[in-house]
């Protein structure tokens, strides 16, 4: 039974998510760019893997520790740097990693990993320093390290890409990392100088876990029962309880008890309160089961009965970027792990091991369980006191049967096409005195999600871009200190520091209404979106609804517009800066729909309007209206408004004219107008091409005769504001065919003279030889003092006896070959021979006998 119902689970989330629709969260109504928000950053060059964060809200003192250095930064700008302390592995340490096999470049340097408080003075600082973990302090005023080098094994991991967890509690760090080289035998201790414990180094325990997270909840000051501190930790580990055909990961809560300091016998220096839980966090309805726990964050206030843990996770197998967020109250955990039953392991089936659940008697007191007054009424003040028969139940039994279960029994978010890395919460009260708990959730992409839990549904507030380089969020910090809360990420490239909100870059009442941001309200006074005041002072005159009711806003004011002037027959593209991705864009054109799909008609990004072929049917009122769904009501809002005039342009321009003015002489002289004057029209394009599409003229003035229209289609807008746009003139087009004449003239006469000179093919030089009448004679390049390297090129007929013996010139074919040369045959017989020896040096041919002496040939010949 066991066995199928996690195998079955999976096998139906595959079909799940392959073949049939689930219902996901939204996507975030607004996405902000990198470079559309003001967000504080941190990089040091050459430094990179800023993967640990502590925050001193008493000093405003962010440390970051990274690769081989660890900086001190002012928490309210992270962009202005305190101290900076290196700690570089020595070159002894590099080759020796080297030697193991690992990269001298990446693997073999110091990664900072744990970076706790240990003092008000002092930071304790553990570093993988080439796969020898080290631990050190750090001395926060002269902010350089003591050199104690304490062994770091057991503390931080071998290898930087190792999973890792630790928290300082009282002094004492506990841990969750790997305890050798090979990464094979994970542990989970407690660093003390009196007490230090352990883990088992056994599967029952630890079977091949990735730690995520650890912290400590407090015993609360009113607790009857007297109990004491306890230490959770959050990992995934392979499952002991189920099979299937590869590894099933199974997310899990362990809990440890402060005051444990191990048996007297059994478990000696080992826990005694060691227990473990399955965390469940799936979607019973559509079957989506999530086990891979991703990061946990602690929620605690003063108006929280106990801390919730939130907690991120995603599917072992996914195949759709699934990813979940699961809320768990500390009551349940503590229920299971005070009250739940056990599970044991049981040989069936030839040595095959299989965990069921433990239905005999418990011992007491009651096995894993912290030392509260009960336990010190029974005379066992620690666990050195507790009888060998609860510590060896311990031993055998670390697995609890029941599960810890969220709340509602349900995901508070479930997102698809993202892989969400980390998580922190905060927890707000809105305007209406509501409480809210806001997600702050790291993607692998470097985005950060704000997500608000409404009463019905969760909303994504927004989405903001962190990193531009993409890289994953690895870290996720919260100030929650009143009047300075920010938000702190870190990756593998730096460090951002982001406000909760963005509530300035909400320019109307609509827009900051439907974001529905606990944050932010909108200021009539100032006509501006605020960050709502944590004081309940100046609150009053303030409009927020959570429930996006736009209606709760002012009558709107007059809407501005931009006026477009366009010729006949042109492209026109009217912008639209709708930012919700909730919202769906519609244009209407005076009043009417518009059919984007259209051959009319088309959308850029799904946001702007391109009107093809205009013509003067075209002119006038355009408007982008943004619909968007709220709570089953549509809510419409104006985001831009655009009049277009569509003028017929004469082919010939004929230069506009001012009025006639009056010369002293008395004649009247037309003035040409460089620009508009004071009686000319209010219509004179003053702005830009609207469209880099269009090739639009336009004119410096307008003719006064247009300003003495009766009415344009502009007229009809009374609004206030205006912008128009202008369009470049046609020039006269001679200018241009005087420079297309010219470069022809110049290509023909380049062209002749290289056929000329007999730079191109033989096509056009045998063209060159007819034309020249065999006119140009051969011209040698070899001096007549080198008669024994020198060419001589004889015509063709030079050795022929025709016509009385004289030879007869070859035409000029422009170029000479072999067979040009030897007058189309090779002399056969000697008397040939000797005629062509007999000739002078520069008439024989070109295969003339010679002799070649070289300037190292030897003076008598040998």
């Amino acid at each position: 039974r066991r066995m199928c119902l996690p195998v079955g689970g999976l096998l139906a989330t595959l079909a799940v998510v392959v073949g049939t629709a689930v219902a996901f969260a939204p996507s975030p109504r607004i996405t902000w760019e990198h470079r559309e928000v003001q967000l504080m950053q941190f990089h040091q060059p050459g430094i990179f893997n800023y993967s640990a964060l502590l925050l001193s809200e008493d000093k405003d003192t962010l440390y970051v520790g990274a690769r081989e250095a660890v900086f001190a930064l002012n928490a309210l700008n992270i962009s202005q740097k305190q101290h900076e302390a290196y700690w570089r592995a020595s070159e002894d340490k590099k080759a020796k990693c080297a030697e193991k096999g690992k990269s001298k470049q990446t693997e073999c340097l110091n990664y900072i990993r744990v970076l706790q408080p240990l003092s008000a003075t002092a930071l304790y600082v553990c570093g993988t320093n080439a796969f020898q973990p080290t631990c050190d302090h750090l001395d926060l005023t002269s902010f350089q390290f003591l050199g104690r080098n304490e062994d770091g094994k057991g503390r931080c991991p071998f290898d930087p890409a190792q999973s890792y967890t630790s928290v300082m509690v009282d002094g004492e760090l506990y841990s969750g990392t790997s305890y050798n080289f090979l990464g094979s035998e994970p542990i989970i201790s407690r660093n003390s100088s009196h007490s230090p414990l352990r883990t088992e180094y056994a599967i029952p325990w630890l079977n091949e876990p990735s730690f995520v997270f650890s912290d400590v909840i407090r015993e609360s000051t009113d607790g009857a029962e007297g109990e004491d501190d306890r230490v959770y930790f959050f990992f995934t580990e392979v499952s002991v309880e189920y099979e299937f055909i590869f590894k099933l990961m199974i997310p899990r809560v362990a809990r440890v008890c402060k005051g444990d300091l191990g048996g007297l016998r059994t478990l000696q220096k080992k826990w005694t309160s060691f227990l473990k839980a399955r965390l469940i966090c799936s979607r019973p309805e559509s079957n989506l089961i999530f086990n891979v726990l991703q990061d946990i964050f602690v929620l605690r206030s003063p108006d929280l009965k106990e801390p919730v843990f939130y907690g991120v996770f995603t599917p072992q197998l996914n195949n759709m970027g699934l990813s979940a967020v699961c809320a768990y109250n500390l009551s349940t955990a503590e229920a299971v792990f005070s009250r739940g039953k056990y599970m044991q392991s049981a040989t069936v089936e030839q040595s095959h091991t299989k965990w069921v659940s433990y239905n005999g008697a418990v011992p007491t007191p009651r096995p894993g369980a912290c030392i509260n007054r009960e336990a010190r009424a029974a005379n066992f003040s620690s666990s050195l006191n507790l009888p060998d028969k609860t510590l060896q139940f311990v031993k055998d039994h670390p697995l609890m049967d029941d599960s810890v279960t969220p709340i509602d029994n349900r995901p508070k978010l479930v997102i698809s096409d993202v892989n969400y890395t980390q998580i922190v919460v905060d927890r707000t009260q809105a305007l209406d005195g509501a409480v809210y708990d806001v997600m702050f959730i790291g993607t692998d992409r470097g985005a950060l999600h704000k997500a608000v839990n409404l009463k019905s549904s969760v909303h994504i507030i927004e989405e903001t871009q962190l990193f531009p380089d993409l890289k994953p969020v690895q870290t996720l910090l919260l100030s929650s200190k009143k009047g300075r809360k920010f938000v702190y990420a870190g990756s593998s490239s730096g460090v951002v520091q982001a406000p909760l909100a963005f509530c300035g870059e909400l320019h109307t009442c609509v827009d900051c209404v439907l974001a529905r941001d606990p944050y932010c309200a909108w200021s009539p006074a100032t006509a501006a979106c605020v960050a709502l005041p944590e004081t309940d002072g100046p609150r009053r005159d303030l409009i927020q609804e959570m429930s996006g009711d736009t209606s709760v806003c002012p009558d709107k004011i007059k809407e501005s517009y931009r006026q477009h002037f366009f010729k006949h027959g042109d492209t026109a593209e009217l912008k639209c800066s709708q930012k919700s991705n909730l919202a769906r864009v519609v244009w209407k054109f005076q009043n009417s729909g518009l059919k984007a799909e259209s051959p009319k008609y088309g959308l850029v990004g799904r946001k702007n309007l391109l009107i093809f072929n205009l013509s003067e049917g075209d002119s006038g009122v355009y408007r982008c209206l943004s619909e968007e769904r709220v709570r089953n009501k549509t809510v419409l809002q104006v985001m831009a408004k655009h009049v277009l005039e569509v003028k017929v342009v004469p082919r010939t321009p004929v230069p506009f004219t001012s009025p006639a003015v009056r010369t002293e002489g008395g004649r009247i002289t037309p003035k040409v107008s460089a620009g508009p004057t004071q009686g000319s029209s209010p219509q004179t394009p003053a702005v830009r091409a609207t469209t880099p599409r269009a090739i639009i003229p336009s004119s410096s003035a307008v003719p006064t005769s247009m300003s003495r229209k009766p009415k344009t289609v502009s007229s009809v807008v009374s609004e206030v504001h205006s912008e128009k746009t202008v369009y470049l003139k046609s020039g006269d087009n001679r200018l241009l065919m005087s420079l297309f004449v010219f470069f022809f003239v110049l290509c023909l006469c380049l062209f002749a003279y290289n056929c000329y000179k007999g730079y191109l093919p033989g096509q056009c030089l045998k063209f060159r030889s007819a034309v020249l009448l065999a006119k140009k004679q051969p011209v040698s390049d070899l001096s007549d003092c080198e008669p024994s390297a020198k060419e001589t090129l004889v015509e063709q007929g030079s050795f022929s006896q025709q016509n009385g013996g004289q030879p007869k010139p070859a035409l000029d074919t422009g170029y000479e070959t072999e067979q040009d040369t030897m007058a189309s045959r090779l002399p056969t017989d000697r008397e040939d021979s000797q005629r062509i020896d007999d000739l002078p040096v520069r008439d024989r041919p070109f295969d003339v006998k010679c002799e070649l002496k070289f300037a190292d040939s030897d003076a008598d010949g040998d």
